[in-house]
């Protein structure tokens, strides 16, 4: 009696560690990536967290994957995305449990090739092929949390070249599937893998052998800029942003400020002025005091300027742009945003949801550009993306492939400041410096109050301003016309980690389908939620 009892407590021992294990290490892991973006910024946590959930994924049943995926997630997209809770909580904890539910049901591919030889590499494959699926659905997808968007300081950043984001990401993650992959190895056959993980850790250091040289002084043509962050009042709220006419007051007279500068010698004259998104919250091709007021000041400063401007649109609508301000022919060519934020610059589903709470605050929808623009003021060729289109890779490389030599990221993020957490526009920031790497250029990011900064094409941040704060950021810049293996391949690397991911899931489920032995030396003999404790 004695003996079964003693068994029975083991037994439930076991299987209470084996219950609570992996859910633990999900968690963790998606609390570790988390903490590898802004504003912790601990990137080496980006290989550390999806390791610990590739490992508790990998000899599990799809239903128990989509489970551990799901936990991961919320650890991960809940506290990344916290800034989101100034619009609400109820906003903040329905994307994050969206984007985890979504990360759960990726995660059931991932048992059907954990067996497979070369596991690292498909694992690898399917993380990127994860990334690009959640950049894309629902609702034109959220790629916030993509690994290389927490890659800025770190030698990986340099793949952003070669093949873009999802380069970095692969690196990352091919890290990442190696230390899974050591930690699921009996003892005996680890020195493959950890040979793995050595070559896997060496590839994503070599990315900084990748990253664009250095700008000199004396290295091809050069443009003076100005980049304008007027503020905003700290403390407003949704309904003060609906009405609120302070923003273009704001920019204009730190803009005058800086025109008085030119007067007086302080400052050389740039060759382009640029202003944050949503700078004009009216059309000041149509408002006229509006105008008269930014075409003497255009006048004043002698240089072309870039407004954010909301344009009224046909049908009771409005358009996101970047408008080109010259000095002796006024309002010109303007970048329409293409890619609009879902629940932010339109409401889908209005007739049936808008108006709900404060979705009534958003009265019409935008229109979307379908195309990009490039704005020429004399030796720049200015191209944008606005804002949330900084993180689609597409948004970013139309506007490189229209020819420009510079590129701006206007972006209003005070909404999401106003609890003091400066994570969203931190982590804007990253984005920008991986898209400066990725095609070779210099970045302005131009905030109303958030982070506005000058990015080196090397993804340096040269200049930058504090939050809640009125500031003007002058420098030169180089004005590249190269284009780099990245820039070329275009969405090719994606598309190929994707099929190579997808015929990784093919072969394993079609292994498993016929019986056929697909184990790797050293795998375990038995997945961890197959084992059965006997008792005597």
């Amino acid at each position: 009696m004695t003996r079964l009892t003693t068994a029975l407590s083991r037994a439930d021992l076991i299987r209470l560690r084996t219950r609570w294990r992996d859910p633990a290490a999900a968690v963790a892991g998606g609390l570790l990536l988390g903490s590898a973006f802004p504003p912790i910024g601990l990137w080496p946590a980006a290989a550390v967290g999806p390791a610990l959930l590739l490992a508790v994924l990998r000899h599990r049943r799809p239903r128990a994957a989509f489970r551990l995926g799901t936990l991961f997630g919320l650890a991960f997209f809940t506290p990344l995305l916290w800034w989101l809770s100034n619009l609400g909580v109820l906003p903040w904890l329905a994307l994050s449990i969206a984007q985890a539910l979504l990360l759960g049901l990726l995660s059931c591919a991932v048992p059907a090739f954990g067996r497979l030889p070369g596991w690292p590499l498909w694992a690898a494959c399917w993380w990127v092929t994860a990334e690009a699926v959640r950049s894309r659905v629902p609702l034109g997808g959220f790629p916030w949390g993509r690994l290389a968007f927490s890659q800025a300081d770190s030698p990986a950043l340099g793949w952003a070249s070669v093949g873009g984001a999802p380069a970095v990401s692969a690196a990352v993650a091919l890290v990442a599937g190696s230390l899974a992959a050591l930690v699921t190895t009996r003892p005996g056959p680890r020195r493959l893998a950890t040979a793995g993980l050595v070559a896997a850790v060496g590839a994503c250091a070599g990315g900084a052998l990748l990253i664009p040289a250095p700008p000199s002084a004396d290295q091809g043509p050069r443009a003076r800029v100005a980049v304008v962050q007027g503020n905003v009042p700290r403390a407003r709220n949704m309904e003060e942003q609906a009405r609120l006419e302070q923003v273009a007051e704001n920019h204009i007279a730190a803009t005058r400020q800086l025109a008085r500068d030119i007067r007086a010698g302080r400052t050389p004259r740039p060759d382009l002025v640029l202003w944050p998104e949503n700078a004009s919250d009216t059309d000041p091709r149509t408002d006229p005091s509006l105008h008269d007021r930014i075409s003497d000041l255009v006048a004043d400063l002698g240089a072309p300027l870039v407004v954010g401007a909301i344009l009224d649109a046909p049908g009771d609508r409005i358009r996101n742009t970047g408008l080109l301000w010259l000095p002796d022919s006024g309002p010109g060519r303007y970048y329409t945003k293409q890619h609009l934020v879902p629940f932010g610059e339109y409401i889908p589903l209005r007739d049936v949801i808008g108006g709900l709470g404060k979705l009534q605050l958003i009265p019409r929808d935008f229109i979307a550009g379908d195309h990009p623009v490039r704005l020429d003021a004399g030796r720049v060729r200015l191209a944008e993306s606005i804002c949330y289109e900084v993180a689609y890779d597409s948004r970013v490389r139309g506007a490189v492939r229209t020819g420009a030599n510079l590129l701006a990221v206007p972006t209003n993020n005070a909404t999401y400041m106003r609890d003091g957490n400066i994570a969203e526009p931190e982590q804007q920031l990253a984005m920008s410096r991986l898209r400066a790497v990725e095609h070779d250029r210099a970045v302005l990011v131009a905030s109303t109050t958030g982070i506005s900064a000058i990015i080196a094409p090397d993804g340096k941040v040269t200049q930058s301003t504090g939050p809640w704060t009125r500031a003007v950021l002058t420098g030169t810049v180089p004005l590249r016309t190269t284009t780099t293996l990245a820039t070329r391949l275009g969405p090719a690397p994606e598309a190929a980690f994707a099929v190579a991911a997808c015929a990784a899931v093919a072969v394993g489920l079609r292994r498993r389908r016929r019986g056929t032995p697909s184990r790797p030396a050293g795998s375990p003999e038995q997945p961890a939620e197959d084992v059965r404790i006997q008792t005597v």
